[in-house]
């Protein structure tokens, strides 16, 4: 397996909620959702930096597709990293998604090795850390 993620899709529990916080509140392009012809099939991908995508799905679908049981799952199983160009990014992302309705678990601060980060929740419980770090900053 060559080490190439190209898409994250996130199990979402209300698809038009999900597109609408990503794509209004976040400001993420999209197409919006396609493949309602599809009995399971309606998703939204989101296009980000590098070629990678961001897709919602509903759960139910998820649960569907995979043939797993839809369950509750810990907000601390994984998180997803947006690393920005400049400290004072980091502000204006956290601000951006807490007007967009997510929750806010850490405001920006500090870190213990050098960088400064937050943490938010999104609608549906996934944990985003909003990141500078000076050692691995974004190529764009």
């Amino acid at each position: 397996m060559k080490p190439r993620i190209s898409v994250i899709t996130l199990g979402v529990a209300d698809l038009e909620r999900a597109v609408a916080f990503y794509r209004d509140g976040m400001g993420l392009r999209t197409e919006g959702i396609i493949g309602r012809e599809f009995e399971h099939g309606a998703v939204a991908f989101f296009e980000l930096a590098g070629g990678l995508k961001l897709a919602v799905w509903a759960q139910d679908d998820v649960a569907h597709d995979t043939g797993l049981r839809k369950t509750v799952a810990s907000p601390t199983s994984f998180t997803i990293g947006h690393n920005v160009r400049e400290r004072r990014e980091v502000d204006a992302v956290m601000a951006e998604a807490k007007r967009a309705g997510a929750r806010i678990l850490k405001p920006a601060q500090e870190t213990f090795w050098g960088g400064y980060a937050g943490y938010f929740r999104d609608l549906d419980g996934h944990v985003w850390e909003v990141v500078w770090n000076p050692a691995n900053l974004p190529q764009d």
